[in-house]
């Protein structure tokens, strides 16, 4: 989208009203109803020219300070990366091409990190460098016991 539609008028009010008009009560709701798809790809199911997915983005931070999620929702971004960069799941060997995929996934996953999180999710990062998952792993959600054991929940 070049023409900057989706910044045009009252941009979150428009984002809640798609969400009601597919039947969540949230921003939450609708992206965990999808837990592998992007940002990019949930705002074009709300509005292909009309939502953006940083406003997704954006949306879901402040449910998830609200609600004291936010750890969870930074796990349920690494799952969305993750799904992006490694369709096959985790790699058996980090060879060129595939250091560059988990580099990518994880590369955009701490980009965006909330401030508050951003030293756990380059621990979490190393972390999983350091003792790589099985080859395949993918986790299928937020609630993966992989990731809650990288990133246990702690707000209160």
């Amino acid at each position: 989208m070049t023409d900057g539609h989706s910044w045009r008028g009252n941009w979150k009010a428009r984002l809640y009203e798609r969400v009601r008009e597919r039947g969540y009560d949230s921003l939450t709701a609708f992206a965990e109803a999808r837990p592998t798809a992007s940002w990019v790809a949930l705002a074009e199911e709300l509005g292909p020219d009309d939502v953006a997915g940083v406003q997704v983005y954006d949306g879901l931070v402040a449910e998830a300070v609200r609600s004291k999620q936010v750890t969870r929702l930074v796990r349920g971004h690494l799952v969305r990366e993750l799904w992006g960069s490694l369709p096959d799941g985790w790699p058996a060997m980090l060879d060129d091409d595939n250091r560059f995929r988990v580099a990518k996934a994880l590369g955009l996953w701490s980009g965006i990190a909330p401030e508050t999180h951003e030293d756990r999710v380059r621990l979490a990062g190393d972390a999983l460098l350091a003792n790589p998952p099985p080859a395949g792993w993918r986790p299928l959600g937020p609630d993966d016991e992989l990731l809650r054991r990288l990133l246990p929940d702690d707000e209160a």
